[in-house]
């Protein structure tokens, strides 16, 4: 008899750890449901095809117009969503590692791979992506096969961004070409191995009363930086930075 109590208690041991590991995403199998495509499938779409793919929520940049614009992952990909079909209600729903069902077209603009004209459902699920170390990859083909993943990039150099009004080198620059102000996005530049990259805090995601964009404002050249972000593509990588660690 206390044979088979301790053979139940097991069991039941066995069905908690698989629970668990069903909702945090664990390392449970990503599995598809019927007629969704896996990430596989979805990188051989064609441009301006329908799509129709399950991922989960990473992070939200912005909500207008009834339009969200999501950073969403599954274990296999990244996924960058623009201006999806969402009520206000809705995207309040959209809290991180929750899982949807996204219909829509895929797309490109300036490198960008994206999903446009979307419309989504929320199913049951949940996984938040651990940040992949991808800094050996900056300056190769292998890089792009990882957009729109949540990244980090460790041990790079800050570089000058710009001069101020003065003609003094900057770390950082309102704006791609310095003429925004407090607020606007954040563009500064890191090298490694003599290559310089140039990585944004995009102001919509991470705004002014954020820690990332106050640690970029106090960056000094020759910093030695660990970073993480979304490894969006604009003419070339273009990190989306939502955290900054100097060494």
């Amino acid at each position: 008899m206390k044979k088979f109590i301790s053979l139940l208690l097991v069991a039941a041991l066995v069905f908690a750890f698989a629970g668990c590991g069903s909702k945090d995403g664990g390392d449970a199998a990503d599995v598809k449901s019927e007629g969704v495509m896996t990430y596989e499938e979805y990188v051989a779409a064609a441009l301006d095809s329908e799509v129709v793919i399950e991922t989960y929520v990473q992070a939200k940049q912005s909500w207008w117009d009834n339009q969200a614009t999501v950073y969403t992952q599954d274990k296999d990909g990244g996924y960058f969503l623009y201006n999806m079909a969402c009520s206000e209600e809705d995207y309040a729903k959209l809290t991180q590692g929750t899982k949807i069902k996204v219909t829509g077209y895929k797309a490109e603009w300036s490198g960008e791979v994206e999903i446009i004209d979307a419309t989504f459902e929320i199913e049951d699920g949940n996984y938040v992506a651990k940040a992949e170390d991808v800094t050996s990859l900056l300056g190769t083909d292998e890089l792009i096969a990882h957009q729109n993943k949540f990244v980090a990039f460790k041990g790079m150099t800050v570089e000058a961004a710009g001069q101020d009004a003065d003609g003094n080198d900057v770390a950082f620059l309102y704006s791609w070409d310095g003429s925004g102000q407090d607020g606007d996005d954040l563009y500064f530049n890191v090298s490694l191995n003599g290559e310089t990259y140039t990585f944004t805090v995009e102001s919509y995601l991470c705004d002014n009363t954020t820690d990332v964009y106050n640690a970029v404002k106090s960056l000094n050249i020759g910093d030695t930086v660990d970073m993480e972000g979304f490894l969006y593509w604009y003419e070339g990588v273009n990190p989306h930075i939502t955290s900054v660690t100097v060494k």
